[in-house]
C-alpha cells in the first residue's frame, strides 16, 4: 500500500469492534463551579476599543525601556520589538502583498521575509506534521474542504496551515488570542495568499472583527471549523446560524473550548459533530504535560529575569499543565504548592511531593502565583490585595478569565509598564505585584512553544479534519466525540523517527492472547 493511500486506509478501514463511534461524556462534566449561565459566551476581560485610553489615566505609567530590559525580552520572533505602538490601526491600512492580493489584515505586510524564515525554522523542528505533508499531499483528503481556523498565530501555526492547504483545503484564519500572533509570520502567510486576520495587541473589537471577516466571506463558505477555545464556532452559531448548519465538522483543541462545545451538546445546540482533540492522549500528555514544562520557564525568565531557586510558587490546578509546571519550578529549587477542587488530582499531587492547600493559605508569603485550571475568578482581588511585595502573577489557561484583571482597575491602584508584556500593579502603599500577558497566556504572550511539541497537536488536528470531512453520513451524529485511538497512534508513530525508536512488535500469539490487532489501536478508545 503506497504512502498516499495510508492516512485514508486508517480513516475508512478502522476495526469497529475497537474502535467505538458512540458519544464521550464530558470530562469536565463534575467540575464544579463553572459560570453555567453564561458560560459559552468568551469571559474574556474587556479591553477599552481605545487602547491608549488606559495609558493617558493618571493611574498609568509608562516606563521607558532600558537597554537591559530590552535585551532581556527577546524571543523567538520579533513581536517583542514589532511596531506594536503603531497608533495606526491595521484595519486603517491600504495594504497588497506581491501579488496584488487585499484579502487579509496583518500589521506589517512588508515584515513577510522573516516571518518565512520563521516558518522555515519550524519546519525543521516538526517532522510529524511535514511527514503528515508529504504522505497524503498526493492523495489531497481534504480536497473541497474550506476551513475557518481560529488558533494561535506563530510559525508553529503557519506549518500546520500550509499543509492543510497542501492537503487540498481552502483556509481563513485568525487568532484566538489578542497577544499571541506574531506579526512577521501573519504577514509571511498573507505574502503566500492566505487570507488571515491578525496582529499583537488587537482590541476587544479588533478580535471579533477579525474572525467575522473569516467566518463571512463574499464567494467562500466554510465548510469545517478549526477552533481553539471556541470563539469561532461562538460567533458563527450566534451571528450566521445558517452557515453554522452547513458545517461538516468542528475541531477544538482547548479544555475551554470543548467544555464549551459539551455544553451546546447538553443544551440541544450542536447541530454538527465536533472532535475533541484536547483530550486525545497525544495532545494531553505532550501539549499540555510537556511543552508546558518548559515553556513555563521560558516565560518567567523572558519576561522578569527571575531566580528560581528557594522561591515560593503556587500552581492552581493540577491537570496536565499544572503537573507539567510543577514539575519543572520543583526541578529549579521552588518550593511548590498546589491548589485543586478534585480529590483524584489533589492526591496525585500529594504522592508526586507537593503541599495541596487552599490559596488563601499561603497567598501572604507566595513569590509566583500561576493559575491554570480554565475556570473564572481563580485569583480574585482579594487574594492580590495580600500578595507581598513583587509577587509575580501569571495564567496558563487558556482563558483570561482565572485572574481578575478587570478588579484591578480601580483609581487606587496604578498600572506601571515596564516591559511588553509586563505590568507592575502598585497599591497605594507602594506594594506592586508583577502581572505578566494582562492574565493571558502566558507561554505564548512571553516566549514560545516547542516545535516539536505543537508538530504532536497539529498532526491530531489534522487528522481530525481529515476524519470528519470525509465521515460517511451518519457515522458522526450531532455530538462531541474523542480522536479515534488508531488516529492517536499513528501521530505518536510519525514522530518516532526523530528519536530512531524502534517499536517491539506483538507476535501472533501475543495479539491473540491480548485480544489486540497487531497493528493496533493498543488501548480502548475510553484511555486518556
Amino acid at each position: 500500500m503506497s504512502e498516499a493511500i495510508e492516512i485514508r486506509t486508517i480513516i475508512n478501514n478502522r476495526n469497529i469492534n475497537t474502535v467505538s463511534d458512540t458519544p464521550v461524556t464530558d470530562p469536565a462534566s463534575g467540575v464544579k463551579g463553572l459560570d453555567g449561565s453564561n458560560a459559552f459566551i468568551c469571559q474574556r476581560s474587556k479591553l477599552d476599543t481605545k487602547t491608549s485610553a488606559l495609558k493617558k489615566s493618571s493611574r498609568y505609567r509608562s516606563r521607558s525601556l532600558s537597554a537591559s530590559s530590552t535585551d532581556s525580552y527577546s524571543s523567538a520572533s520579533c513581536t517583542g520589538s514589532s511596531s506594536e505602538d503603531d497608533d495606526v490601526s491595521p484595519r486603517e491600512k491600504v495594504q497588497k502583498n506581491s501579488a496584488g492580493n487585499a484579502d487579509f489584515c496583518v500589521r506589517n505586510i512588508n515584515q513577510h521575509a522573516f516571518g518565512r524564515r520563521e516558518i522555515e525554522i519550524a519546519e525543521q523542528e516538526m517532522p510529524g506534521i511535514m511527514a503528515l505533508r508529504k504522505r497524503a499531499a498526493d492523495d489531497k483528503p481534504l480536497k473541497n474542504a474550506k476551513i475557518v481556523g481560529c488558533t494561535h498565530i506563530n510559525a508553529q501555526t503557519a506549518v500546520l496551515i500550509e499543509t492543510l492547504t497542501a492537503l487540498g483545503a481552502s483556509v481563513r484564519w485568525a487568532a484566538c488570542n489578542i497577544y499571541s500572533t506574531q506579526n512577521e509570520v501573519a504577514a509571511a502567510l498573507a505574502e503566500a495568499g492566505y487570507s488571515v486576520f491578525a496582529w499583537r495587541g488587537e482590541t476587544e473589537e479588533d478580535f471579533w472583527w477579525c474572525i467575522d471577516k473569516c467566518v463571512n466571506s463574499e464567494n467562500w463558505q466554510s465548510n469545517m471549523i478549526l477552533d481553539d477555545g471556541g470563539d469561532a464556532t461562538h460567533l458563527m452559531l450566534k451571528k450566521y446560524p445558517a452557515m453554522f448548519k452547513l458545517i461538516k465538522g468542528i475541531v477544538e483543541e482547548s479544555v475551554t473550548g470543548v467544555h464549551r462545545l459539551y455544553q451546546l451538546s447538553k443544551g440541544g445546540k450542536l447541530t454538527v459533530p465536533a472532535m475533541n482533540v484536547n483530550d486525545s492522549v497525544t495532545k494531553t500528555k505532550y501539549d499540555n504535560l510537556y511543552s508546558c514544562r518548559e515553556s513555563i520557564i521560558d516565560s518567567l525568565k523572558r519576561s522578569t529575569d527571575v531566580m528560581f531557586g528557594g522561591k515560593q510558587v503556587i500552581i492552581c490546578g493540577y491537570g496536565e499543565v499544572g503537573k507539567g509546571c510543577s514539575q519543572a519550578l520543583k526541578g529549579f529549587g521552588c518550593v511548590v504548592y498546589v491548589t485543586e477542587i478534585d480529590p483524584i488530582c489533589a492526591l496525585q499531587a500529594s504522592m508526586d511531593g507537593f503541599r495541596v492547600v487552599k490559596l488563601n493559605e499561603v497567598i501572604r508569603t507566595i513569590d509566583i502565583v500561576i493559575t491554570a485550571t480554565g475556570n473564572k475568578n481563580v485569583v480574585t482581588r482579594e487574594h492580590m490585595d495580600k500578595m507581598k511585595n513583587g509577587c509575580i502573577v501569571c495564567n496558563m489557561g487558556h482563558s483570561n478569565t482565572e485572574i481578575d484583571i478587570n478588579s484591578l482597575r480601580t483609581p487606587d491602584l496604578t498600572w506601571e509598564r515596564v516591559r511588553s508584556q509586563v505590568d507592575h500593579v502598585i497599591w497605594p502603599d507602594g506594594k506592586r505585584i508583577i502581572l505578566l500577558a494582562e492574565g493571558r497566556l502566558v507561554n505564548l504572550s512571553c516566549s514560545s512553544l516547542p516545535s516539536f511539541v505543537v508538530s504532536i497537536t497539529s498532526c491530531t488536528q489534522a487528522l481530525a479534519l481529515i476524519e470528519l470531512f470525509n465521515a460517511p453520513q451518519g457515522r458522526y451524529k450531532s455530538d462531541v466525540y474523542l480522536l479515534p485511538k488508531k488516529m492517536d497512534e499513528y501521530v505518536a508513530s510519525l514522530h518516532l523517527p526523530t528519536f530512531d525508536a524502534h517499536l517491539t512488535e506483538l507476535s501472533d500469539e501475543q495479539a491473540k492472547y491480548m485480544g489486540l490487532n497487531k497493528a493496533g489501536p493498543f488501548k480502548p478508545n475510553y484511555y486518556r
